[in-house]
């Protein structure tokens, strides 16, 4: 079966934004995997060492922070991709 040129570029374009919100899903996904894992270790942690908390909240904050501008960054580029 032969699909004109224009039906096989829409189709190309309809498979890269499908593939754009996968990647943005599996990021999230992983982002808020990563953030629970912080959050669990860092109540542990405290639960632990009670006097350590201000430094293990702070680490933890900065780690999650950390995962958040990565994630940021990767949804980016799955748009990027999707609409270039």
């Amino acid at each position: 079966m032969n699909l004109p040129i224009e039906d096989g570029v829409n189709a190309a374009m309809d498979l890269s934004k499908f593939g754009a919100g996968i990647g943005a899903g599996i990021v999230a996904i992983g982002a808020g995997l990563g953030i629970g894992k912080i959050g669990a270790s860092a109540n542990e942690g405290i639960a632990r060492q009670p006097e350590a908390a201000g430094d293990i909240r702070g680490g933890s904050i900065i780690l999650a922070a950390l995962i958040e501008g990565v994630s940021l960054f990767a949804v980016v580029v799955t748009l990027l991709i999707a609409l270039g």
